[in-house]
């Protein structure tokens, strides 16, 4: 019975070693304190002038979210169109449920004005 789990307790293992070999590593041999070349400005060049939390415009998230909702919309169209013939009407009808919901969503959306950018 315990040889029908070896694999998973192997994947589980080599899991954790990737995980915490590098770790013990790092503080076996790494240095303890990092140097000032570690902690200078790196990115821009110059050292940050504000504080790491400053806000950003709600439009940003809103247009990832979009993004993220077209993509997802692909990401369900083209296995269904690949398989068309194998799901028959009742695929057919609920595919053309979820795309009725998603324009009416996109309808709103744009009567909303959230796809403007000002």
């Amino acid at each position: 019975m315990l040889q029908q789990y070896f694999p998973v307790l192997l994947f589980i293992a080599v899991g954790i070693g990737i995980g915490l070999v590098p770790m013990l590593l790092g503080r076996l041999i790494g240095p303890n304190r990092p140097d000032s070349e570690k902690l200078s400005a790196y990115e821009c060049g110059f050292v940050a002038f504000e504080d790491a939390r400053m806000q950003f415009d709600v439009r940003y998230y809103l247009i990832a979210i979009l993004f993220i909702l077209f993509d997802l919309e692909t990401a369900f169209l083209v296995p269904w169109a690949i398989s068309q013939k194998d799901i028959g009407w009742g695929g057919f009808v609920s595919m053309m449920i979820f795309l009725a919901e998603f324009v009416i969503g996109f309808v709103y959306l744009w009567k909303k004005g959230a796809l403007e950018w000002e």
